[in-house]
């Protein structure tokens, strides 16, 4: 089991969360659901938590009500290795939700995610201050990333 696991408070679509979470991720896995009893919260036999697996990671849904929302203060970047896997991730997730600049989105329930390539970092930080730079000025423009654009800004 891992040390820290990311607790995700949903209104009370935690279970519908997370069957869309494990059709977008393709090494995801259901685990158990734990359900109200007679001393609630919620009713008898609803679900209180639903835990999941994405990509090795495991996670915990909770149905909290109301009370609280999701914000950009915490996100979830996803380290993408080509353009049809930012692509890919950016349709799905953003699919009812809405898109942002620096390929961050919230998707339909209100988490934030960062699609991002691995080579938008290393990019950014290529020890050349001028190329880094470019590459920055060209991110700060776009919503989804474009690989190839960011190329081209590093060539100058």
């Amino acid at each position: 089991m891992q040390k820290i696991t990311p607790f995700l408070w949903f209104d009370n679509q935690a279970e519908e969360a997370v069957a869309f979470y494990l059709s977008v991720f393709k090494n995801a896995k259901a685990g158990r659901v734990m359900r109200c009893g007679d001393a609630g919260p919620g009713p008898k036999g609803s679900v209180l938590c639903a835990f999941f697996e994405l990509e090795g990671m495991q996670f915990t849904a909770l149905n909290g009500g109301p009370h609280f929302k999701f914000t950009e203060a915490i996100s979830l970047l996803i380290h993408c290795g080509s353009q049809e896997e930012v692509d890919y991730f950016w349709e799905k997730l953003g699919e009812g939700g809405q898109t942002s600049q620096c390929g961050w989105l919230k998707d339909k329930y209100g988490l934030s995610w960062q699609v991002t390539p691995d080579r938008l970092l290393e990019l950014n930080m290529d020890p050349d201050p001028a190329k880094a730079g470019r590459v920055m000025q060209a991110m700060m423009q776009m919503t989804k990333i474009d690989i190839a654009a960011l190329e081209r800004a590093a060539a100058g």
